[in-house]
């Protein structure tokens, strides 16, 4: 099963966040909704979504401030989605960081292109700054970045998406020793505090790749520092 990618809905009318998590739905998008602002800064700390379609016009904070907070700690695509049509709204959004801006009403094959488009330059910027190949190979574990697929042994395994991130971070850092707080920030930004997460998800992704999970030959870890993908075996 491919390892999906994420959307968090920041929108307060829920016809139009139903109809939004219909078409994602449909189209194998995992879908992650909230009607609030604080919410939504929340959510994408702790779920790392792959992009976050954001309304301005949210009941507790506007979404301007949303996207200000969110982009002082992640470059996660964000695409604005409002009622809010005029060009000085669409200019201030983009300069704060909003990677596009698409007024309602909208269709669904323009949602879809908005969305690949933006997802597509979250992942050439990532590439053409820290991965030079579109796939890793270590021992029988091999990732395909571009296609989100993780096989060991040749049997596709299947990831949360938080799992995936930590490994295509570690992996992209290979033979390198990666701090809990340097993980920590990159998965969910300076929110997260506690490395137990970290250890959870860290646990869950050994079970799964690793033929003794006791003994780790993938992923080594770096007594109270942190943890370090090998490079070859």
């Amino acid at each position: 099963m491919e390892n999906r990618q994420t959307v968090l809905i920041v929108e307060d009318e829920t016809g139009i966040s139903g109809f939004i998590k219909a078409i994602l739905a449909a189209n194998n998008y995992d879908v992650l909704i909230t009607d609030k602002g604080a919410t939504g800064i929340s959510m994408a700390a702790s779920y790392c979504p792959d992009i976050i379609l954001l309304d301005m016009g949210l009941p507790d904070i506007d979404g301007m401030d949303v996207l200000k907070n969110i982009r002082q700690w992640s470059r996660i695509p964000i695409i604005i989605v409002s009622a809010r049509g005029h060009e000085r709204e669409k200019v201030e959004a983009l300069d704060a960081g909003a990677d596009d801006y698409l007024t309602k009403p909208f269709g669904t094959a323009e949602l879809l292109v908005r969305i690949r488009t933006a997802l597509r330059h979250s992942h050439d910027a990532v590439q053409s700054k820290t991965l030079p190949d579109e796939k890793f190979q270590v021992g029988t574990l091999k990732i395909d970045y571009e296609k989100r697929l993780v096989h060991v042994d040749g049997e596709e395994i299947h990831l949360t998406p938080i799992e995936y991130k930590i490994l295509v971070i570690l992996s992209r850092n290979a033979g390198k020793v990666l701090t809990h707080d340097y993980i920590m920030k990159e998965i969910w930004g300076p929110f997260e505090k506690d490395n137990q997460a970290l250890r959870v998800n860290m646990a869950n992704i050994r079970r799964k790749i690793e033929d003794n999970p006791a003994q780790p030959k993938y992923i080594l870890t770096e007594v109270a520092v942190g943890y370090r993908m090998v490079e070859q075996i």
